[in-house]
């Protein structure tokens, strides 16, 4: 039986392998990158002049959305990588070798949290060299960082189960952007949801992606006075909210994704 310790020391091995596969082939990590500058640059420059907020720099507001979008886009990876080695047969390797069967699992969401820091720096200089500024102290924005990288790791859990339960990488990319692509615009990341149709506004208020980019504007001091005060429990404790979210997510999510996975790889 497989002991916590051999677990922790084979997630670690496979953790390792998937962080050399980037090194190998940079270009997986260069175009995961690329989308959110351009994200940044084109929110930033194009539409900000469009979006007038009373008290706050657009730029500033739009970079917690930015932020929360790309990494939950980035979790996308996680189930494409899965489908992946599902396909080329590489999960019936490791399931030939004595190793825990949450290795390939822990592995895999622990190197995309690699990925998510690598672009969230990168998306971070490119903020502060078009305007974006963070308000706080360095812990505040630290744990704004600290929270995105929480949700974008519940998140690859979620995508885990997707990547292990269709046939190809193209099938993930395609479901996952049924999902996410309304998660992460229905929601408060590039526009406040005051002017939301009544249903939109609901949906928008009670969006993790919402509470998730809320609390981080808030770490990063990116808010103001002047913008209308939250009237709905999320908006008022979004990081409260964001944690909830995230406990729940992986509570249900991993022990779904290793025992998918145990069905998979015992075929």
């Amino acid at each position: 039986m497989t002991t916590l310790a051999q677990a922790v020391g084979d997630g670690a091995v496979i953790t390792k392998r998937n962080l050399l596969k980037i090194k190998r082939v940079p270009e997986l990590l260069v175009f995961a990158t690329l989308s959110p500058i351009m994200f940044v640059l084109l929110f930033a420059f194009i539409f900000g002049s469009a979006i007038p907020l009373p008290g706050v720099d657009y730029k500033e507001f739009l970079m917690a959305g930015i932020f929360t979008q790309t990494v939950v886009f980035g979790s996308t990876i996680t189930g494409a990588s899965l489908a992946e080695d599902l396909q080329k047969g590489l999960i019936d390797r490791f399931r030939s070798l004595p190793m825990a069967r949450s290795a390939v699992l822990v592995g895999r969401t622990n190197a995309d949290i690699g990925n998510n820091i690598v672009t969230i720096f990168v998306m971070a200089v490119t903020g502060l060299l078009v305007g974006w500024r963070i308000r706080t102290s360095v812990l505040e924005a630290l744990a704004a960082f600290g929270l995105l990288l929480l949700f974008a790791y519940a998140i690859s859990w979620l995508m885990a189960l997707v990547g292990l339960s269709v046939k190809s990488p193209e099938v993930v990319q395609n479901a996952s952007f049924i999902i996410i692509f309304p998660l992460t615009f229905i929601a408060n990341t590039f526009v406040p949801t005051d002017n939301f149709p009544p249903a939109l506004k609901a949906f928008a208020d009670w969006n993790p992606v919402s509470s998730v980019t809320l609390a981080a504007r808030e770490l990063f001091g990116n808010t103001s006075p002047a913008l209308p005060p939250p009237d709905i429990w999320p908006a008022q404790h979004p990081v409260v909210y964001s944690l909830i979210w995230i406990v729940g997510i992986l509570v249900i999510f991993v022990p779904l994704s290793v025992r998918k996975y145990e069905s998979v790889a015992g075929r």
